[in-house]
This record gives C-alpha cells, structure tokens and sequence, in this order.
C-alpha cells in the first residue's frame, strides 16, 4: 500500500500523515508551498506539489500511490464561490484523477450532518451542500470508497472511545483529529468499511470496540 493525501498541511490531514508514517505506510503528501508543509509534516513523509483546484497537476502528483484519503477543506473566507471550489470542484477533479490512475480506495473526510440543509454551517456558503455534493460524485463514481463524517473537530487528543454509526444517525458530538486520522486509515484495511458512509464521534462513556467491530456494526 502507498497512500496518497490531499489537504496533507491542514489539521486533520497532517495528522493523518503523521499516522500513516508511524505504521510504516509510504505516503505522497500533496502541498501547494513545500516550505511550509516542512514546518509541519515528518521528514519521512514524501512531499509532492499539486492542487485540486489544477487537475492537470493531480495525475502526476499521486504518482504511484494505490489509495487516496482526501482532506482538504475550504478555509473560512470573504470569497462565496470557497466551499463550491475546494469542497465539490477539487473533490471531484481528485476522483476523477484516482479513477485514471486505478486508485484501489478513496477515502473522504466529509462533515456530520452534511445532509441536512437547515444547518448553521450552511451559514458559510453552503459549505455542508458542496459536501454532501462530492459524497455523491465519490458514490457514483465506481471507485471503492469510504466516506467518514465526524462531529465537532477538537486539537487534542482524549482517552474517549470511538462511536460509529451509518450516514444521517448522529446529529451532534465531538471527536479529536487523530481519531478520524486514524478512522480513515483503518478504514483502508477493514473490508467492512467499504462503500459505507461512517458517522464519527467520541463519547467518554462508550464502550471500547475494535475498528472491525465498529465497521462491521455500521449497515
């Protein structure tokens, strides 16, 4: 396996990078400026240049890599057009260069409560309806994939257990970064992760199951 990341310098991606080169995973982590992703990402990890806003840079940025994990994410901004862009646009110029390149697992960081319209992050250019637009493209698009929504996103790490349901179950919660950085690892060797879409929070008072349990109990 070699994993390929998009958004690798954001706060969820850098910690999946970080994840992937502690179990020995190669990764190609993509960046836009190679001297700031240095400042925040493991020497080991190897950087390539790209952007999903510039699909001609895509094939050639995933390079030998056999499974994608996306997470990238528009930044809060003035620019309405930001989450259309980065969240649906660059997603979907991502697929379409996995499936040229046979990419064997794409695995998508969305959002929980992605599908629901009347939500307060919709207040920032609909960023949960672009979201919910590039599950569908992903869905569609007849690669293997998962799709992992997690709640609130918190820094720091807790001793909480991970709870995992299907899509449109958990409408509220919070879950550290490295916790979906490692959701959306496992979900590359978990058969029963394949082609679901996983809801993702944490909760002190949960029970502590394996990454096979948790996405094997997910219809």
């Amino acid at each position: 396996m070699k994993a390929f990341v998009a958004g690798a310098t954001g706060e969820t991606g850098r910690r999946i990078v970080k994840e992937l080169v502690e179990r020995n995973i190669p990764v190609r982590a993509m960046v836009r400026d190679l001297e700031q992703a240095r400042a925040v990402l493991p020497d080991s990890a190897q950087l390539v240049v790209g952007d999903v806003l510039k699909p001609e840079s895509l094939k050639e940025a995933i390079g030998d890599s056999t499974v994608v994990l996306c997470a990238t994410g528009a930044k809060p901004s003035f620019d309405p057009t930001s989450p259309y862009k980065v969240d649906y646009e660059g997603t979907k110029n991502l697929v379409d260069a996995a499936k040229t390149k046979g990419i064997e697992h794409f695995v998508f960081v969305s959002s929980m409560c992605a599908s629901k319209l009347f939500h307060p992050l919709n207040l920032f250019w609909l960023i949960l309806v672009w979201k919910k637009k590039a599950e569908e493209y992903i869905q569609k698009s007849g690669l293997v994939y998962t799709i992992v929504r997690p709640g609130g996103l918190k820094n720091e790490d807790n001793n909480s257990s991970i709870v995992m349901s299907s899509a449109d179950t958990l409408f509220e919660g919070s879950i550290p970064r490295t916790k979906v950085a490692q959701v959306c690892i496992e979900a590359l060797t978990q058969a029963a992760s394949r082609n679901k879409v996983v809801e993702i929070v944490a909760k002190e008072e949960a029970p502590s199951q394996s990454f096979e349990q948790l996405f094997t109990g997910v219809a």
